[in-house]
């Protein structure tokens, strides 16, 4: 009788993660095609940032005890209102985000922005109100000529100036390692809106990836967002992208705090 393969949640590192999306709670509030992404991941003593985490939260710690910091240009191909409405002034334009990774104490293991550069000025203020992400204003241009991509960024709102030119090449289709996997199966945001934590949750296909090489990596966004590596970056993957769907917010409990923690704030 054959052996079926190794299922990625079997892998060491996965035990237990839910490398596939947990069901939308209600309706799609609103569907995104996320295209031309760029993964670029360092490590991170969970220590140096759990301050940052909003109440009720805390870092997502990988099996080698690291948790992590990201880059991620990409292009934001379309927005639908539920799965039906687009919005044509949200169409297609670049973004760049700068998170860390998330969980809380339902087991819910998402994101947290610290950034999110936007080529949309009327993105920024919107979602800030909306749902607490910290969007910013930039001046951004993504270009693909063949196997070649680059990423620019200028900052206009707010540190005018912070700038991020990524360059990369593609290679050929590759498997993502378990820490991969569980770096880009996100499904959800927590954010900080009106005094209190809140979980965005989203689901999406798995990630399509080829090998990346970083043929010029000059970025400031890293470095203003308070976050300090602890260690060599990974090697980059890019994705041609996936569609994703979000659901209704929800606000995350705060735990009642029962002695010392660093979890628990």
């Amino acid at each position: 009788m054959a052996v079926p393969p190794e299922l990625p949640d079997a892998q060491p590192g996965l035990a237990g993660y839910p490398v596939a999306p947990p069901p939308l709670p209600g309706r799609v509030t609103f569907e995104q095609r996320w295209a031309d992404l760029t993964f670029i991941h360092w490590p991170v003593r969970p220590e140096s940032v759990d301050a940052l985490y909003p109440p009720g939260t805390r870092p997502d710690v990988f099996a080698d005890g690291m948790t992590y910091v990201s880059l991620i240009p990409f292009v934001l191909a379309s927005t639908r209102v539920g799965t039906a409405f687009p919005l044509p002034y949200f169409g297609r334009f670049a973004e760049t985000n700068v998170r860390l990774y998330s969980i809380d104490d339902a087991d819910r293991h998402g994101v947290m922005f610290r950034s999110l550069e936007t080529a949309r000025l009327a993105a920024v203020p919107a979602i800030r109100a909306g749902l607490g992400v910290p969007y910013t204003w930039a001046k951004m241009r993504v270009t693909r000529r063949g196997d070649h991509i680059d990423y620019d960024s200028v900052r206009r709102w707010p540190r005018r100036g912070l700038r991020s030119r990524v360059t990369v090449a593609l290679g050929d289709v590759v498997e993502p390692t378990p820490l991969e996997v569980w770096l880009t199966a996100r499904w959800g945001a927590h954010t900080r809106k009106a005094g209190r934590t809140w979980w965005v949750p989203n689901e999406h296909d798995p990630w399509p990836m080829r090998a990346a090489e970083i043929v010029e990596l000059s970025d400031e966004l890293l470095g203003a967002s308070g976050v300090r590596p602890a260690g060599e970056r990974l090697r980059a993957l890019f994705s041609d992208g996936v569609r994703a769907r979000f659901g209704r917010p929800c606000l995350v409990d705060r735990p009642t705090i029962t002695g010392s923690s660093t979890h628990h704030r």
